[in-house]
């Protein structure tokens, strides 16, 4: 358009423009700056020249200030009256600059006699005077009825020529049951949108779908423009292309020769014919300036170079691929291609696990494999040269494999899965670039468990204690064990060892529970046919093959009082517990009628026997030892007393319930002249009576002595095989004093104890739990550990020997006490 009031012919144009630049190299220059929104209306002032410049409003009149042409002046122009820049019609800031980031027009302002040059920017400022458009009123889209929710398919961006904030911001997509829209940000080239099937579409029900996406700028308020979207159900031809890889990616050199193939994408078809045939080509929506740079073989898939990369113009492209069949209604998928631009040392080494064992054994030779790892960079050269290690101190090593850039994970020392059983291995890769870059990838390897360890008893040797008369088939003690391998390698099975040597016949009444270590007798013990048995119990685990421990168990019978008092003597011709005694009246005070002797199986605290006169005709007459049993006149005759006297003597034990059994003695006084005939009738008599109970007397003394042996060996053997903190030690001594009469030493700790009483059985030992009449002496060294006690005859004699040892001295001290 020719400029305003300007009808000069091009000749005189020509002959100032020549002028102007001989002026252009001797003329005064200024540089002035001005900024007005687009589309502001006609007249419209920019700015004060004159003032700007320094001059007076008639000064340019004068010296002739104009506008040079081709400076843009059709846009503005000066009154050389008020010295004013005015607009002479409407600028649109798209078609002047289309999309520049800044839109500057820059007049050439001359000012004659003399001449002078000055140069004005004016800065177009940007409106959001223009709406989102789409290529397409209307998008048509086919999609068959057998896509699968997931399916993407990517839709024409819009164009807002307005710039910055005022051009496309977002889009949305109208209510609907089978779509979604994503939004992918290609920075420079705005957003595109992505349409995505949510949910599968039915041809049946509904052939067609009408969407409406509407593109929304930043303006204030903001600008919209939609476009319609037909969506055509498909009913035929299916299967769709698929990409055989999720994402594909490369690295281009830059400066890299036309012709290079940059990377093959590959997509098969399921469906046969025509509409498996896949062809290959670019997305829709690719810029012209990619498609100058690449180009895709629409066979092969291989995208090649076409023009000049430079890394410092772009170091990335994100190409959409479509791949199309050619049935019918050809069906498309889109793939995003991601080329990388190499142009220095700026990809760290990959580290990829081609193999690992879920599992490695603790058994297991230094050098067994454990994964294969892979470690590539994407650099060449020196940047692609790796050095990859195994960080920290851990029993594995990195080696190389035949084949390049593999390396094999393996064992350098034994493992032991008792001491660790996971191991999180740290592989470190690094280039040799500079600087260099590193990259660290962790894998995690179990250690598998072999049966390496045997079961192991809580404690060793046992020692129970079992009251005699337990209940048959009922639960008497438990033994345990624990194996420090894991699985079927730690599941414990026990039995009892059964031989000879470890008393089969008893143990042939024991069982024990496989699983749970609990024992149970099968029979009642008795305490006066057996004090102690030992066997051993045998625990397997269930690994291949089994290991296996023993430990020996010591069990001690404890007593009960489950046997009465039998009387031996007096006992009549019939058996019965009477007899008679034919005594002088002329016999002193203190004269000895006879002795009753009794005997209790049972023995210790159970077996002591106490006498008492239940019925007696005169008390005052006769006498009994309580603990003798010795019946003894208390004064002499008189003419007055009776001829005969019964006396009923009571023999009865110390149990906690205690049993007993009575003798009858019959007592005649006599003349001591008949007394004297008597006895030479009586002595005949009272021989084999006498040899009856001198029989039983070498019985019990024999039984006892035997038991008292067995004691004695079994103590000794225990002794050699115990801990003396753990086990009493028992010492056994007779002494007779009428009746059996016993003494036990024992040990608890560091002290000595010693019980002396009438009638102690050979064997007796220490009953943890007693009641009634018990001494309780805990040990003082261990807080902890087991009380034990003893039962406390009244006439028994303690005697604790006490050794203390300290840093500086060393002291006996000997107590004794009398009950």
């Amino acid at each position: 358009m020719e400029p305003r009031g300007l009808g000069a012919s091009r000749e005189q144009w020509r002959w100032t423009a020549f002028i102007v630049l001989i002026l252009l190299c001797s003329g005064a220059e200024a540089q002035i700056r001005y900024s007005i929104a687009e589309e502001v209306n006609e007249g419209t002032v920019v700015g004060n020249i004159a003032k700007d410049l320094g001059l007076e409003k008639n000064t340019l009149k004068e010296r002739g200030c104009r506008i040079v042409e081709g400076s843009a002046e059709s846009f503005f122009h000066v009154n050389q009256n008020d010295g004013l820049l005015y607009v002479d019609r409407i600028i649109d800031r798209e078609k002047v600059c289309e999309r520049s980031s800044a839109c500057l027009i820059n007049l050439k302002t001359v000012l004659e006699n003399p001449l002078e040059i000055h140069y004005v920017t004016v800065e177009i400022t940007d409106l959001n005077d223009h709406s989102p458009t789409f290529p397409e009123k209307t998008k048509r889209l086919e999609v068959s009825e057998s896509a699968l929710p997931g399916a993407r398919y990517q839709l024409q961006n819009a164009h807002d020529p307005d710039g910055g904030i005022n051009s496309v911001q977002q889009y949305k997509l109208s209510p609907n049951d089978n779509f979604r829209l994503e939004i992918k940000d290609r920075g420079r080239d705005g957003k595109t949108p992505i349409l995505q099937l949510q949910k599968p579409l039915d041809r049946e029900a509904k052939s067609s779908h009408k969407l409406v996406l509407t593109a929304m700028d930043g303006g204030n308020p903001p600008k919209t423009g939609t476009v319609e979207i037909h969506i055509d159900v498909l009913d035929v031809n299916d299967n769709m292309p698929v990409f055989t890889k999720d994402t594909y990616s490369a690295v281009l050199r830059e400066n890299a020769p036309i012709g290079t193939t940059v990377i093959q994408v590959n997509a098969t078809d399921l469906d046969d014919g025509s509409n498996g045939e896949v062809i290959y080509t670019f997305g829709s929506d690719v810029k012209g300036k990619i498609r100058d740079l690449f180009d895709i073989d629409s066979v092969t898939g291989k995208i090649i170079v076409k023009g000049h990369v430079d890394f410092e113009e772009q170091d990335s492209y994100d190409i959409d691929i479509q791949a199309s069949d050619k049935g019918s209604i050809p069906f498309r998928t889109d793939k995003s291609v991601i080329i990388k631009i190499e142009d220095a040392n700026d990809n760290p080494p990959e580290i990829e696990v081609a193999s690992l064992s879920s599992a490695v054994s603790e058994d297991s030779r230094p050098g067994t494999t454990v994964a294969l790892i892979s470690i590539t960079d994407l650099d060449s050269g020196m940047n692609g040269k790796i050095i990859s290690y195994v960080a920290e101190d851990s029993p594995f090593t990195l080696t190389p494999s035949i084949q390049d850039n593999m390396f094999a994970v393996v064992t350098k020392s034994q493992l032991d899965r008792e001491q660790q059983s996971k191991y999180d291995i740290t592989i470190i890769a690094k280039d040799a670039g500079e600087p260099a870059l590193t990259s660290e990838k962790t894998i995690s390897v179990f250690v598998s468990d072999t049966n390496d360890n045997g079961p192991e008893f809580t404690v060793s040797p046992y020692t129970f204690y079992l009251i005699e008369n337990n209940p048959p088939g009922a639960s008497v003690f438990s033994v345990r064990a624990s194996d420090r391998d894991e699985g079927d390698n730690a599941l414990i099975s026990y039995h009892i060892l059964r031989n000879a040597r470890y008393e089969g016949k008893v143990t042939s009444f024991l069982n024990i529970n496989s699983e749970t270590g609990d024992i149970t007798a099968l029979k009642s013990f008795d305490f006066e046919s057996m004090k102690m048995f030992q066997f051993q119990v045998v625990a397997t685990d269930s690994g291949a093959p089994s290991l296996s421990s023993n430990v020996t168990v010591n069990v001690f019978i404890l007593d009960q009082n489950d046997n009465a008092p039998v009387i031996l003597y007096p006992v009549s011709s019939n058996g019965s517990a009477e007899g008679l005694e034919e005594i002088p009246r002329n016999v002193n005070a203190g004269h000895l009628v006879t002795k009753v002797r009794a005997y209790d199986a049972d023995i210790g605290y159970n077996g002591w026997l106490l006498f008492s006169l239940q019925r007696v005709t005169d008390h005052s007459l006769f006498g009994l030892d309580r603990y003798t049993g010795q019946i003894r006149t208390l004064r002499s005759f008189t003419e007055t007393d009776e001829a005969e006297h019964k006396l009923v003597i009571l023999v009865k034990d110390n149990g906690n319930v205690s049993l007993s059994a009575t003798a009858t003695v019959l007592v005649k006084v006599v003349e001591p002249k008949e007394a004297f005939a008597a006895s030479d009738v009586k002595s005949a008599a009272k021989d084999d009576e006498e040899n009856n109970v001198t029989f039983y007397l070498m019985i019990t003394l024999g039984s006892v002595s035997v038991l008292f042996l067995i004691s004695i060996i079994v103590l000794i053997a225990m002794q050699c095989s115990k801990s003396t903190d753990y086990t009493s030690k028992y010492l056994q001594e007779t002494n007779y004093d009428g009746t059996l009469c016993h003494s036990i030493q024992y040990r608890s700790g560091d002290k000595r104890y010693m019980l002396v009483g009438p009638r102690m059985s050979i064997g007796s030992t220490i009953v943890p739990g007693s009641h009634a009449n018990t001494l309780v002496l805990p040990d003082r060294r261990h807080t902890s550990e087991e009380v034990r006690s003893v039962r406390k005859p009244h006439n028994w004699e303690k005697r604790e020997f006490i050794q203390f040892n300290s840093s500086s001295a060393e002291y006996n001290t000997n107590q004794h006490r009398r009950y």
